[in-house]
């Protein structure tokens, strides 16, 4: 269609390039108790234990105004997670949450997951913002993990020896910095995994057979484990804003 003006405008392009677009999670989730449970739940989609020395409780999350806030607390008396067939001992409450819907690459789409981040890198301190795989492990696409080590982690599980990773300086962390992660379809086999922070590509990966695989997304503050212990004896925040998801579909 020509405008007025001479400029051409590509309507037909434009219109299906909007139809493609669909968006999961909205900027708005963390608004209210009503917009959190449209999208949410709480804890890990298998419950309240994982891999590390806190235990997720929903009384360590909220939200108001567009922004989630994580806290682990340190605790005593509770009784150990088991992980792995060992014992691990819970030093610390905190606040884990998972997307209602699954995330599964279909011909020619795929998702954008983005979001800003404060996260500590304290020794002890273990935040994530990640997906996981619903049935079988893997896939599992670290899309933004700090370890206690003054870093920042970027991962793709291919298996548990099959793995790809960068880790780059994480400085500022008591600032917000942007995160996401584009997630494409190949060859209706594999997938792209690009990792962009403050709005550079850090990394480049490639999930080998995660096409059509089903994915949780989850947000948690996990603490001790891979980041070191003991952690740290005051609060321990982790906060998100602007959090979005996009689906990709032709």
């Amino acid at each position: 269609m020509k405008l007025n003006n001479g400029i051409f405008l590509l309507v037909a392009i434009a219109a299906g390039a909007a139809e493609a677009v669909r968006t999961m999670i909205p900027k708005t989730s963390f608004n209210s108790q009503a917009d959190f449970d449209a999208d949410w739940s709480y804890n890990y989609p298998w419950g309240t234990d994982h891999n590390g020395g806190a235990r997720m409780d929903p009384a360590q999350v909220k939200f108001a105004n567009g922004m989630l806030t994580l806290t682990a607390r340190k605790v005593t008396g509770q009784k150990d997670a088991v992980h792995g067939g060992q014992n691990i001992k819970i030093n610390y409450l905190s606040g884990a949450i998972s997307a209602k819907e699954h995330f599964n690459v279909s011909r020619g789409g795929g998702y954008d997951f983005s979001g800003e981040f404060k996260a500590t890198t304290t020794k002890g301190t273990w935040p994530a913002f990640w997906l996981t795989a619903v049935d079988s492990w893997p896939p599992e696409i670290d899309m933004a993990e700090w370890k206690g080590s003054g870093k920042i982690s970027f991962n793709t599980f291919n298996t548990s020896s099959v793995l790809s990773w960068k880790d780059v300086t994480y400085s500022n962390p008591d600032q917000f910095h942007s995160i996401k992660c584009e997630v494409r379809d190949i060859n209706q086999k594999d997938v792209s995994v690009k990792f962009y922070m403050d709005g550079s590509l850090i990394a480049t990966h490639v999930g080998g057979g995660f096409f059509g695989k089903p994915m949780y997304l989850i947000i948690n503050l996990q603490m001790e484990g891979s980041s070191g212990s003991p952690g740290p004896s005051s609060d321990t925040l982790y906060q998100v804003r602007n959090l979005e998801v996009l689906s990709y579909n032709p």
